[in-house]
């Protein structure tokens, strides 16, 4: 009798956490971003958590923790616990931060529990209509001709903005000025006041203007071009083969959450990914709606961190 009481207690202890997932979520989600409200990766979150909060039955309310390049945000969903009520939404810059900041307090990788990956989207080169650059080959004519190099504007330093600047300018095998700013608004006024010739920037922060022919394209950094505006061509087409940098949003959670849960939240992503709203929301903002598994998600961010490492090495870059 004694053994058959320990055996079912037993038994009823192992199948715990399966119960505990079977109730999530039983309160409101938290979804973290790391950049300023309003902006690509507060938008993205928004138009996807909540599409998934009605098939979840509870309310995904997304809070910007906004700073260092997207490292809180990070850092508070690794130190949360790993519950499924915090999750990240992660975009490129979470690799790019990896290889840029010496110490962070997280793995960006081993701390974090991938759910999947939610949009891809290219950045554009983009001048005036007046400049005098009307493609790459302008582009690297003129930094080729201009002593120090061409300058070029983004977001700020560190942001993939600029690690893009670099890696162009080490596959044309030329020199790049890079000039931060802080954030796509003020990058673009300079580049409209005639400050620099040209600025990397995401679709979202320069359509209004080229669409007003105030902004001409002259390239986007993806594989392929932008449906967006499907007359511009991309780097690689221009002549720097291989030249391939879209970043990416996807969900995250903290290590050590429990599969069940990992695997809901995957489920409902695929399922927001597909309702054709969020589609074309996203493909509005310049993206791709592309989900993906956990473990093709980890990969990804794994590759991506040693891509941007090797940039920031070859750049010299001084590390934050």
């Amino acid at each position: 009798m004694q053994r058959r009481h320990f055996n079912v207690a037993a038994l009823g202890a192992a199948l715990l956490p399966n119960a505990h997932a079977q109730a999530w979520p039983q309160r409101p989600i938290k979804v973290i971003q790391g950049f300023a409200a309003g902006g690509n990766a507060d938008t993205i979150a928004r138009v996807v958590s909540t599409e998934m909060s009605k098939a979840l039955g509870q309310p995904m309310v997304v809070e910007t923790v906004a700073g260092a390049g997207g490292t809180l945000a990070s850092a508070a969903v690794a130190r949360a616990a790993p519950d499924g009520y915090t999750l990240l939404l992660a975009t490129g810059g979470h690799a790019v931060a990896g290889a840029l900041y010496e110490k962070l307090p997280y793995q960006t990788v081993d701390s974090f529990q991938m759910v999947s990956t939610v949009t891809y989207f290219p950045f554009l080169l983009v001048t005036t209509p007046e400049a005098r650059l009307r493609n790459v080959a302008d582009l690297v004519a003129a930094s080729r001709a201009t002593p120090g190099g061409l300058a070029y504007g983004t977001a700020g330093v560190g942001s993939t903005h600029h690690l893009i600047g670099e890696l162009l300018a080490k596959m044309a095998g030329i020199e790049l000025l890079h000039v931060p700013f802080r954030g796509d608004s003020a990058s673009i006024t300079a580049l409209l006041s005639g400050e620099i010739p040209f600025v990397v920037a995401p679709p979202t922060a320069v359509l209004g203007q080229l669409k007003a022919g105030k902004l001409r394209a002259l390239a986007v950094t993806g594989s392929q071009r932008w449906q967006g505006m499907p007359d511009v061509p991309t780097v690689a087409e221009q002549g720097i083969a291989g030249f391939d940098v879209r970043s990416w949003a996807g969900f995250m959670l903290p290590a050590g959450t429990p599969q069940a849960v990992v695997d809901r939240l995957r489920t409902e992503t695929l399922k927001a990914l597909q309702v054709p709203a969020v589609k074309a929301r996203l493909e509005e903002m310049g993206g791709e709606a592309r989900g993906s598994t956990p473990q093709e998600m980890a990969a990804m961010v794994a590759s991506e961190l040693q891509k941007w490492s090797r940039v920031v090495s070859d750049a010299r870059i001084a590390r934050i």
